[in-house]
């Protein structure tokens, strides 16, 4: 996942670098840092980068497709390039940059939905409250809303839940291709997707080792939305076996691999009983590969402690460092190996369950 951070515009080509901002003039720049993630949800719920086609466009030219008085527009645009997205050129005109293709809807890498989801009304609301959070160590979201977040959530704000699965499937598809190249399957035939959401990962070993047979389990409401090369008459389903249920709860059944990815981020209690369920089920000597976002050793710092925080606030969750979850993977009886990276954002942990 590319990092939202205060990335500059870059510096027109013959021109100096521009020196950094002194340190008061940073700080003021971080209080507004709001601006930013608000300009970034208004480009895109008004599909700006979708709508700028060609090359450059003055702002007049995308206020017709777009239905805004140019004038906010521009002054929209003009803060969005202070941060790289989007460039102002010297004739006033606006063209896309790396960062703003990226909010593009049909772009193959669209972040597109994580923008929209890491700026959803509700946390607006949370975020003030994050003294709150750090002082009692867990969650402010019910006192807000009254619901714990996914009741909230799936209750009470339906277009955030559609904008929530769009964002988890838009960041699972694209990490999917990445742990299949990874993982070296050598000998295995089975693989388990523990909290696997709609299978994208179970999806891309399937289609990469045809002799592999793979069990996608997950809540029931989650499975029932799977990859369609998983269900009905999809052309991995004969591989497939989906198994409805709670990982918290149990783990029915045994595989030659489980692939736990992005999960182990509740309070401890839970991510104990995930842990303790999976080495209760699988046979001795099963590799187990724990896939998890770090807030540290990783150059994601910055939107992942980020998130790390959000998590904090909305379910009382954590992201790991490397320590921690080796220590938790540890306690829960799997002897862990090699770590290494999948992508710029993700790291892989390397398991086994003990033989007999």
């Amino acid at each position: 996942m590319t990092t939202l951070g205060t990335t500059p515009a870059p510096t027109p080509a013959g021109e100096p670098a521009a020196a950094p901002p002194p340190p008061s003039m940073r700080l003021r720049e971080l209080a507004f840092g709001a601006a930013c993630a608000a300009a970034l949800r208004a480009a895109a719920r008004l599909r700006i980068a979708d709508a700028l086609t060609g090359e450059r466009a003055s702002a007049e030219e995308l206020s017709e497709k777009l239905g805004t008085p140019p004038a906010t527009l521009r002054r929209l645009l003009r803060t969005l390039a202070c941060y790289g997205v989007f460039t102002e050129h010297t004739d006033g005109t606006f063209g896309h940059t790396d960062t703003s293709r990226l909010l593009r809807e049909d772009d193959p890498h669209s972040l597109l939905y994580i923008v929209l989801w890491c700026t959803e009304p509700w946390t607006w609301d949370v975020w003030p409250r994050l003294d709150e959070a750090v002082r009692s160590g867990s969650s402010v979201f019910q006192d807000v809303f009254g619901k714990e977040f996914f009741d909230h959530l799936h209750e009470d704000a339906a277009e955030s839940a559609q904008v929530f699965n769009r964002a988890m499937t838009t960041s699972s598809v694209q990490s999917a291709l990445d742990v299949a190249e990874l993982l070296d399957l050598t000998g295995v035939r089975t693989v388990a997707d523990i909290g696997g959401g709609q299978g994208h990962v179970l999806a891309s070993l399937l289609e990469k080792h045809p002799g592999l047979s793979g069990t996608l389990m997950d809540l029931p409401g989650v499975v029932a939305r799977a990859d369609a090369r998983l269900r009905d008459e999809g052309p991995l389903a004969a591989r497939t076996r989906i198994v409805a249920g709670d990982c918290r709860e149990a783990v029915p059944f045994e595989s030659d691999l489980y692939v736990i990815k992005n999960i182990l981020e509740w309070d401890d209690e839970s991510t104990r009983r995930c842990l303790a369920n999976l080495v209760a089920a699988a046979p001795p000597g099963a590799r187990v590969v724990v896939i998890e976002n770090l807030v540290d050793d990783t150059p994601s710092m910055r939107f992942t402690s980020a998130m790390d925080l959000l998590l904090l606030l909305n379910v009382g969750g954590a992201k790991h460092t490397r320590q921690s979850l080796v220590d938790r993977i540890t306690a829960a009886g799997l002897t862990v190996g090699e770590v290494r990276p999948v992508n710029a954002y993700l790291h892989a942990f390397e398991c086994l369950v003990p033989g007999d």
